[in-house]
C-alpha cells in the first residue's frame, strides 16, 4: 500500500479537501467574496484586521528555530502560506504580502532592508537580498480602458529564487521569473525574464554578462 492511501495519510488529507472547498465557494461567489474581504482586511487598507494578525496567522504560519524580524510590516492573510526558515531574517522595514499567493523563504535566508515581497514567491536556502529590493508575483490588469486599473482584476504568477542566489540594492524581479541558483543579480536591474544557474545579469531588462565555465572553473563574459 502506497503513503498516500494509507488512513493517516486520507485523514489528514480531509481538512485540506473541505478548506479547498470552501475556498472555492468562496472565489465563485462575489457575495462571499465580499464578505470575507470585509472580515479579513482593515476597510480601503490592504492590511489584515487586527484579529486575522493576532489570532488566525500565529497558528498558520510558520517561523523555523533561530529565524528574526526586525521591524517589518507583514500584511499576511491565513489563506495563503507564510513560511521564514532557520536562521533567516526579515530587516528592518521590509514588507511581506501575501494576499495574492505563498511567500516562502527557506534557511539561512536575509532580506534587506526596505524590500517588498508580493506573493506568490518562492526563496531558497543561503540568498541575500540587499536594500530595497521587489519581488513582486501580481500584475494588474489594464486591458478595459472604460476602468481604472485599479479597479481591474489581477494576475499572479510565482518567483522562484534559487539556493545561493545575491540580489543587488535596488533591483525588481517581476511575476513569473525564475532565478537559478548561486546567480547575481546587479543592483538597479529589471529582471523580466529567467535567469540561468551561476551567471551575472545586469541591466534593464537585466541580461546575461557572465557565467561560469564548468570546465574552467572561471566566470567568463558571455
Amino acid at each position: 500500500m502506497s503513503l498516500a492511501s494509507t488512513p493517516d495519510s486520507a485523514a489528514e488529507a480531509a481538512p485540506a479537501a473541505r478548506s479547498s472547498g470552501l475556498a472555492a465557494r468562496i472565489k465563485s461567489s462575489p457575495q462571499l467574496k465580499k464578505l470575507a474581504a470585509w472580515l479579513l482586511f482593515q476597510p480601503r487598507r490592504s492590511r489584515p484586521r487586527f484579529w486575522v494578525k493576532w489570532l488566525a496567522n500565529p497558528f498558520v504560519h510558520k517561523y523555523a528555530p533561530g529565524s528574526l524580524v526586525r521591524r517589518a510590516r507583514r500584511d499576511l492573510v491565513p489563506f495563503h502560506a507564510f513560511e521564514l526558515g532557520r536562521d533567516s531574517i526579515l530587516e528592518d522595514y521590509v514588507t511581506v504580502a501575501n494576499g495574492m499567493g505563498g511567500i516562502h523563504i527557506g534557511d539561512r535566508t536575509l532580506i534587506g532592508i526596505g524590500d517588498v515581497l508580493i506573493g506568490p514567491v518562492r526563496i531558497g536556502h543561503h540568498v541575500i537580498l540587499a536594500q530595497h529590493v521587489v519581488l513582486s508575483g501580481l500584475n494588474h490588469g489594464y486591458q478595459d480602458p472604460s476602468r481604472p486599473i485599479r479597479d481591474q482584476p489581477c494576475t499572479a504568477a510565482e518567483i522562484v529564487v534559487e539556493d545561493e542566489v545575491w540580489i543587488g540594492a535596488n533591483a525588481v524581479v517581476t511575476a513569473g521569473v525564475r532565478i537559478g541558483r548561486h546567480a547575481v543579480v546587479a543592483g538597479g536591474s529589471v529582471v523580466t525574464k529567467d535567469v540561468p544557474p551561476y551567471s551575472v545579469v545586469a541591466g534593464n531588462p537585466a541580461r546575461v554578462l557572465r557565467q561560469l565555465n564548468p570546465a574552467t572553473g572561471q566566470w567568463e563574459r558571455v
